[in-house]
């Protein structure tokens, strides 16, 4: 199993909407990808803005084909307005044990 970690960091005040985003348009397409296992999205109790997407997924072949599928570009494409006052970072971990 893989898990992905995609930090987003927006403005206070794009906090709300980057969420709201998150929740109508982005999750529900990842979710429904072949070997996703979950998704939740984090917002932090310490940094207004900041937020983080957790994925869990089978394998790396069901990560690889997800970022090169139609649903990974219509969440780029949701995402594309607050992309350029945020900050995106992404970090894959294996789940050890």
């Amino acid at each position: 199993m893989i898990t992905r970690m995609i930090l987003v960091r927006v403005p206070a005040e794009r906090a709300s909407e980057a969420e709201g985003l998150w929740k109508r348009e982005c999750a529900p397409l990842m979710i429904q990808q072949k070997g996703c296992l979950s998704e939740q999205f984090l917002r932090s109790r310490e940094t207004p803005g900041e937020f983080i997407s957790l994925s869990t997924w089978e394998n790396q072949a069901a990560v690889d084909a997800y970022r090169s599928s139609a649903a990974h570009k219509e969440i780029q494409k949701h995402s594309r307005a607050l992309m350029n006052v945020s900050k995106v970072e992404v970090k894959s971990y294996d789940v050890a044990g």
